[in-house]
């Protein structure tokens, strides 16, 4: 029983090695998921209390994120093993540009509720520069 602990123990030690460079761009992503998590909660508190309804904490929200966190973490994870074990002849830092595109996302939701916790105009106010911003970049693409 013991060599069978040891033999599995070395299995998940060899895994978490091979994927331990990309640690701080995995902690990255977590980080701004969970920033969007806590704010969205508070957000939605918010919005139920300015609009005299009832609140309460709906798990399946939960689940959802951690689902999602899930995915994330999976998919950093492969695409850094596609770029570092397949693509190794050719340096295009997808891991980091996939990364940034999560964060991105989770900084535009982030953006969101922030404006619907402060009605401060300075959030609204980014929310449409970075639309435009953004569709103008896609305009370009085109």
């Amino acid at each position: 029983m013991e060599a069978l602990y040891r033999f599995f123990s070395s299995i998940v030690v060899s895994i978490f090695s091979l994927f331990a460079p990309i640690h701080s761009v995995i902690f990255c992503a977590l980080g701004f998921v969970v920033v969007d998590f806590v704010t969205g909660v508070a957000a939605s508190r918010a919005v139920a209390l300015r609009e005299g309804r009832r609140w309460y904490f709906e798990s399946h929200e939960a689940w959802r994120t951690l689902y999602k966190t899930g995915f994330i973490v999976l998919a950093i994870s492969l695409m850094w093993a596609l770029e570092s074990c397949v693509l190794d002849f050719v340096s295009l830092n997808m891991t980091k540009v996939f990364t940034g595109f999560i964060c991105s996302v989770e900084m535009w939701s982030f953006l969101e509720n922030a404006a619907q916790l402060s009605d401060a105009p300075l959030f609204e106010w980014m929310k449409r520069f970075l639309h435009r911003r953004i569709t103008k970049q896609i305009d370009e693409i085109k």
